[in-house]
């Protein structure tokens, strides 16, 4: 691994992993983020012990945010049509990973980095620190790594529409309360909790955690054409003029404000919407 790698993985025993996302100061998700965890996630496909893989954040306030537009360029770019993009591949392959994947939600989690956690098993949040959002409609853009595929299928129709569409933030009793989120947990007690979880699913017969996965996802998973599709969507739609407008706008907002932007981006793409 590269020392500049925005992927730390730590093996902490044969059965349990730990992938810690660092991208200060906001933890946008970059080119190299999903290269690197398409590399450890391929290489833990055929781990014979691998049982739980954690996902946390070692950047204060953010968990993973969303892709960093400014470097789309550097994002891994299918070679053909008929070839799945790198980042829809990630999530589906988290999504049927012959291990369980958890969260350990502190900060702001939106847009891809929304996605992503939308394609783990097991998502536990700070009920103090964990805000989610899809910011993209109110950008211009369309989500594109699973949000209007997998967020409808946890929290229900409408709930998805208005999160998605008003392209605001979520505090973490909200995502609790719709199931967007496993749990909330107090953040003093979040470690501790995900710890105790993550010991009592190593110490599990590890056939019996990854064919009960598989039963439930064949009962629960969006077909993997949709997100396919949608990832084409999202692609599309960087090229339409609703998003090269705002991007102009978001531009203004975002040196004016700094990184109170990221802070609070529901409420500053409600703000430059309104000015156009």
């Amino acid at each position: 691994m590269s020392e500049q790698s925005t992927i730390h993985y730590e093996r902490s025993s044969p059965q349990v992993a730990k992938i810690t996302f660092a991208n200060p100061p906001v933890n946008l998700i970059v080119g190299e983020t999903v290269l690197r965890l398409t590399e450890i996630v391929e290489k833990l496909a055929t781990d014979p012990d691998i049982q739980v893989v954690v996902f946390d954040s070692a950047t204060p306030d953010f968990f993973y945010n969303h892709f960093d537009l400014a470097a789309a360029a550097d994002f891994p770019a299918p070679e053909d049509e008929n070839e799945v993009p790198a980042w829809t591949n990630l999530v589906l392959a988290l999504s049927k990973a012959p291990y369980i994947t958890i969260a350990a939600i502190r900060g702001r989690t939106r847009g891809g980095g929304n996605e992503l956690a939308l394609a783990l098993d097991l998502r536990y949040a700070s009920r103090e620190k964990a805000i989610f959002g899809q910011p993209e409609v109110g950008s211009g853009l369309l989500p594109g790594g699973g949000g209007t595929e997998r967020l409808p299928r946890a929290i229900g129709r409408d709930r998805a529409l208005e999160a998605i569409l008003t392209s605001d933030d979520y505090d973490a009793d909200t995502a609790e309360r719709w199931g967007w989120i496993t749990r909330a947990l107090p953040d003093s007690e979040l470690d501790g909790f995900v710890d105790t979880i993550v010991g009592r699913l190593a110490s599990f017969d590890r056939t019996s955690l990854a064919s009960a996965k598989a039963q439930i996802n064949r009962a629960s998973l969006p077909p993997d054409e949709d997100l396919v599709a949608a990832y084409g969507e999202f692609a599309h739609s960087l090229a339409l003029p609703g998003f090269l407008v705002r991007a102009v706008g978001t531009q203004a907002f975002v040196e004016q404000a700094g990184i109170d932007f990221e802070y609070r981006l529901g409420h500053y793409i409600g703000l430059a919407n309104q000015q156009l």
